[in-house]
């Protein structure tokens, strides 16, 4: 039997907003008395439920079979889709302008060839308006298939007229799909791999990019063109850590919606999904001032949705606190950012079955990052174990393998050192697998190694030792991939001084201000 958390009709339900449930009674009504469809009574009985519960809709519906369900459950399902699409229609304008190929292939089919042509010379115009090449594309194809089958309103010169049209819509096509390919591309290394790991990783991964773009041109290219190409360099200079050119191409992401302010809405989540990355790069950037004022846009544009989509929804909460969360880390306020924990696990609970995996462990991360640095080091074990215990560690191996680096010096911190030894051979067999040693890891396996056996003043000697080891291999740019998680030289300052590390880091701060 389906669960709750599995089953797509439920699921499609359990979603629905008041007025979206109260438009798909109007939108279904109109086939027949409501009471007499009974798609409409399943849809009541899936609403009123908490969890999936086949046993249950059967009692509470009894003139629905057993065998009938799973043909009612897809009608419903199609239903619904219906009605969200003519719910949503005014929001999404690529929903519109299929509608109105849909329209004109209805005027084809009633023989009404030139109302069918205005229809799709409509759409098309629209469609080079709002950039969707890929329409304009569709609506030219039909033309031409009118305009050879049939004598329309054909000039001398419109078979020309029509192919230079298609042409150029092509080329235009095919180079965003080029574009498009090379951000995704980019995307889901970073997704796998995370930062390049040495210089070798570095020009490898530089050779394919620049293959990827040989010839491309976007000094003519059209919005989602310079967007794409754009986003393919955000990516590439975050894996190959340029921070400071991730920071330029994520600024040239957002002046593009700033420039064309209906494209902030028709591309909403485009939008933020630039002013997130722009974030992330002034953070590493630890640019403080230019970072507090992105975030302030952030918010102020979510707060001035009239009507977000869930997606939408789901991507502001995880940009704004992801965020909210990275200006504590900043500011070194790990204690006070605690009171983002009650808002924010809620909504985790709440946006779970639309937070695909990774976001999952970035948020695990971060706040276990939170509970290390305010000094509840259980807590912050507790969500390193989330990471921990996922068993595919192809996805985020960077937050995979740092999680456990941190959850070592978590349970030194905790006193808990007893199996200390068992656990450090544990996670160097891990790294090992992933060929993910790095010099600083290897430090601290040392240092944890032997940290038990040190009196007091031989501690702060070995704190200062490690210290200058680890300052001296952050000079390497391909060896300060870890310090961009773990802020390892704060720890060792708090160690040395005997001061909370959110002290130390709170001192930092200040000079950056």
């Amino acid at each position: 039997m389906p669960n709750g958390s599995t089953d797509p009709v439920f699921q499609l339900v359990k979603s629905l907003t008041r007025s979206e449930k109260r438009h798909f009674r109007l939108f279904s009504g109109h086939q027949g008395a409501a009471e007499d469809l009974k798609f409409l009574r399943l849809f009541d009985a899936l609403d009123g439920l908490p969890a999936y519960d086949e046993e249950r809709i059967l009692r509470q519906v009894p003139a629905i079979r057993k065998v009938q369900l799973a043909n009612l459950k897809a009608n419903l399902y199609r239903q619904l889709l219906g009605s969200l699409r003519a719910y949503h229609a005014g929001q999404n304008v690529d929903i519109q302008l299929h509608e109105q190929l849909d329209y004109a292939r209805v005027l084809y089919n009633k023989g009404f060839y030139q109302q069918a042509l205005r229809m799709l010379d409509k759409t098309k115009q629209q469609a080079r308006q709002l950039q969707l090449p890929h329409v304009a594309l569709a609506a030219l194809d039909f033309e031409k298939l009118i305009e050879a089958q049939y004598i329309t309103r054909s000039l001398r010169g419109r078979a020309e007229a029509l192919a230079a049209e298609a042409r150029a819509a092509v080329q235009q096509v095919a180079q965003q799909h080029q574009l498009s390919n090379v951000a995704l591309g980019m995307y889901g290394l970073y997704l796998r791999v995370g930062h390049a790991r040495s210089q070798a990783d570095a020009q490898g991964i530089s050779a394919r990019f620049r293959a990827a773009l040989a010839g491309v041109d976007v000094s003519r290219g059209g919005f989602f063109e310079r967007l794409y190409y754009y986003q393919a360099h955000v990516w590439y200079y975050t894996i190959t850590q340029d921070f400071r050119a991730c920071y330029r191409y994520a600024q040239k992401w957002v002046d593009l919606f700033e420039q064309a302010p209906d494209m902030q809405q028709q591309q909403a989540m485009l939008y933020v999904k630039g002013l997130h990355n722009l974030l992330a790069a002034l953070y590493n950037l630890l640019y403080y001032s230019r970072f507090v004022a992105v975030l302030a846009r952030l918010e102020q544009f979510a707060a001035a949705l009239s009507r977000p989509t869930p997606n939408l929804e789901v991507l502001l909460f995880q940009y704004i606190y992801t965020h909210k969360i990275n200006a504590v880390f900043l500011e070194g306020r790990f204690t006070a950012g605690l009171g983002l924990m009650p808002a924010l696990l809620e909504k985790l609970v709440l946006f779970q079955p639309q937070l695909d995996l990774h976001r999952r462990l970035v948020f695990y991360y971060k706040i276990a990052s939170l509970y290390f640095g305010s000094g509840h080091f259980h807590r912050a074990i507790e969500y390193l174990n989330r990471i921990i215990q996922y068993r595919d560690v192809t996805l985020r191996e960077d937050i995979q393998c740092f999680a456990r680096i941190l959850n070592l010096i978590a349970h030194y911190e905790a006193g808990e050192d007893e199996m200390l030894d068992y656990q450090i051979r544990s996670v160097y067999r891990f790294l090992g697998r992933l060929n993910e040693q790095q010099q600083m890891q290897i430090e601290i396996f040392r240092f944890l190694r032997t940290v038990g056996q040190l009196t007091p003043p031989q501690l702060k000697a070995a704190f200062i030792d490690l210290k200058n080891r680890l300052l001296a291999i952050s000079a390497n740019p391909y060896e300060r991939r870890p310090f961009l998680y773990l802020d390892i030289i704060s720890w060792l300052e708090s160690k040395i001084e005997d001061l909370p590390v959110e002290q130390v880091m709170q001192r930092k701060f200040a000079g950056l201000k």
